[in-house]
Order: C-alpha cells, then sequence, then structure tokens
C-alpha cells in the first residue's frame, strides 16, 4: 500500500474524526502547535485543519514514534516542523522552544512538554488554551500555576476504556509476537503497574496465554489487583524467574540498571507507557547490542546473562507495531479533534486552570 493509499484507507474508516473535522469552526489564522505522536493515524485531523484554513507547527512527544514520511507530508500541505525519527535530545528539546517562538494561540500535545516549558520559561507567546491527552501530562500541569485554560481529555471514560485499558495491550503482545515469532504460551509476565494501561497489558497478556503477575507499588492499585484476581509481587521478587517484564507506569526509572543485572538468562523486558525512560538504560552501552530481529536488541547484564531489550526501551507498541486499530484511534483521535474544536471556540473562554474536556464538547463526536 502506498502512502497516499493508505491516508485514502484512513480517511475512508475513520467516519468519527472525519466528522469532528467537519464540525471544525472556521481555523483561518489559528496557530496550533502540536506535541504529539507522528504516526500516519493522526493525518486525518491534522490535513483537515490545515485545509480549513489552520496553521500548524510539529513537534513530538517521542523521536522514536515519529514517521518521516508524515512530517514531508504535512509540511507539503503547508504546516512547518522540527521533528524527526530518533531525533537527538537536544533537538527534542529545542523543539519545545522553537513550537513556542512560532508563537501559537493553542497548543495540543501528548506530556505536556511545550505547556509546561511555557509556564517555565516565562514565554511571551500568545497562548490562549491547551489541550492534553495523556496521565503523565496531567499530572505535570498539576503541578503548575496556570496562566490561561487547559482541558484533560484523557481522564474521558471514552478515551481511558478504550485506548488505555485495551488497545496498549493488545497492540503490545500483536507487535511482540510479529516481532520475536513468540507466543506467551509459557511464559511468566511481569506488568508492571496496574493502572488502567497495566490492566489492560496484563488481560490481553493472559488472553495470549501468559502466565501474569503485577507489580505495583500502590497499595491501593495493589489490593485492587488482587480483588481483580491478579498475583501481585514485588518488582524484585519478580525479576529473577520472570520471561517477560514490561513497564506501564508512565513514570521513569522503574526499571532501574540493577534490575536489568537480576534478570534472568534470556528474559525480554518492554516498556509501553508514555515516558521513553521508564527503562533506565543509561549504563547500558548500545553500541553493543546486537539486533537480533527488528526492534529486538541483544545485551549482556553484569551477570554474563543475556536479554533483550525491545525497542532499546522505546514504546514498544508504537515504535515496533502499528498501534491501536485504525476504527479504535478513529474514536481517540475525534475526541481529541473535538477538544481543539472546544479551545478554539468556548474552551478559549473558560476559567485559567485545568480542565476535564466538558461533555458537550465530546459528546457529539460518538
Amino acid at each position: 500500500m502506498s502512502f497516499q493509499q493508505h491516508i485514502h484507507w484512513l480517511e475512508r474508516h475513520m467516519v468519527r474524526t472525519n466528522a469532528a473535522v467537519s464540525a471544525l469552526p472556521d481555523c483561518q489564522g489559528k496557530r496550533l502547535a502540536i506535541c504529539t505522536h507522528l504516526d500516519i493515524k493522526m493525518v486525518p485531523f491534522y490535513k483537515g485543519f490545515l485545509e480549513r484554513g489552520g496553521e500548524l507547527f510539529l513537534t513530538t512527544c517521542n523521536p522514536t514514534t515519529v514517521r518521516d514520511e508524515v512530517v514531508q507530508y504535512l509540511v507539503s500541505l503547508g504546516a512547518e516542523a522540527h521533528a524527526w525519527k530518533d531525533m537527538p535530545e537536544e533537538e527534542w528539546q529545542a523543539s519545545f522552544q522553537k513550537a513556542l517562538d512560532w508563537q501559537p494561540n493553542y497548543i495540543c500535545e501528548f506530556g505536556a512538554d511545550i505547556n509546561s516549558l511555557f509556564h517555565l520559561s516565562g514565554s511571551d507567546a500568545p497562548v490562549i488554551a491547551g489541550l492534553e491527552g495523556t496521565g503523565s501530562g496531567v499530572s505535570r500541569l498539576q503541578k503548575i500555576d496556570l496562566q490561561y485554560p487547559i482541558f484533560n481529555w484523557d481522564d474521558l471514560a471514552a478515551k481511558e476504556g478504550l485506548h488505555n485499558r485495551h488497545m496498549v495491550g493488545l497492540t503490545t503482545w500483536q507487535a511482540f509476537m510479529e516481532r520475536t515469532h513468540l507466543s506467551l504460551h509459557e511464559k511468566n509476565v511481569v506488568v508492571v503497574g496496574a493502572g488502567l494501561v497495566g490492566q489492560g497489558v496484563a488481560a490481553s497478556a493472559r488472553a495470549f496465554g501468559g502466565s501474569v503477575s503485577i507489580a505495583e507499588i500502590d497499595p491501593s492499585r495493589r489490593i485492587m489487583a488482587s480483588y481483580d484476581g491478579w498475583h501481585t509481587v514485588s518488582l524484585d521478587e519478580a525479576l529473577p524467574n520472570a520471561d517477560i517484564v514490561v513497564t506501564a507506569t508512565g513514570v521513569a526509572n522503574v526499571i532501574k540498571p540493577e534490575h536489568l543485572a537480576n534478570l534472568k538468562d534470556g528474559a525480554f523486558v518492554l516498556n509501553v507507557g508514555h515516558v521513553s525512560d521508564e527503562i533506565n538504560t543509561s549504563q547500558l552501552d548500545k553500541s553493543s547490542a546486537t539486533e537480533l530481529m527488528p526492534e529486538v536488541f541483544e545485551y549482556k547484564n553484569s551477570k554474563n546473562r543475556c536479554f533483550y531489550l525491545l525497542s532499546n526501551g522505546a514504546m514498544f507498541n508504537l515504535t515496533a507495531g502499528y498501534g491501536d486499530s485504525i476504527n479504535a484511534f478513529d474514536v481517540s483521535l475525534a475526541l481529541m479533534t473535538a477538544g481543539v474544536g472546544h479551545i478554539l471556540r468556548a474552551g478559549s473562554e473558560a476559567e485559567i486552570g485545568l480542565h476535564l474536556l466538558p461533555k458537550e464538547a465530546w459528546q457529539p463526536v460518538l
């Protein structure tokens, strides 16, 4: 399938997003800075926004998930961009300042990088309102004295229940089986984190034949996981017997160098949380890794045991796989599109602070 055919296929099947784009107000002169995954499934919204007269600046929330052909295509339609696949850390960090220097009126992102920089740097960008679509981003914003309204759509039931609870887990194990050619049968799977993403990853792992345990440090989540029938463990006790360890927390440094040292020979380690450094790889010599299969990197730990770090710790289901199914992502992207429509309209007049995206903004797209 060619790139253009892929775009046509998406537009044919993402009916909710198409309707949400059609419902956008006149975007002429509206300057929107975005910091999201630059995956091909995002194109129907960004293309529609540009076609309705909007101006767009592209950055990414994760350099490993950028698709360069997507950036090039959107630039050909009039967007500006500072993003490419596997861009260096310093360029990635610089992209947030470049987005503010572009003088946006609105910000739509995953992870709150641009919004955080605006408030911490004293930027003079004429930002009117923002939109945030991740739990980690919402947590960052809750610690900031905001200067304009920002709307959280991550906590909408349709987003949490569909993407967080179901799609991440399903697509994680689809990508795992495609990349490794292994199933989860006879595998001890340890899921780190019992939030909605972790619950979905665990449920899908069990459905695909894995023997699953959950490691969770929050006592409330841990007891809820046990009441749901999960075997709960501490990470330290689980690692020596784990065949597969997957992080799903949105928190940095969940897997530390000493954890990697205690893995059994032949263990797989992967991350599906939003934060790219959930697995601390700072003490790994990445030049020593052998890429045995695409996105499967073999390392030796300090005990001379081999382990496999999938996608080198980047968000595995989207770096090595396709991510959400088109029909499921259609719901998520329609919600985000509706959120942008809201901040272009009534949301720009809302009280300063962090708000849940109101029902009247998103309900029509479902």
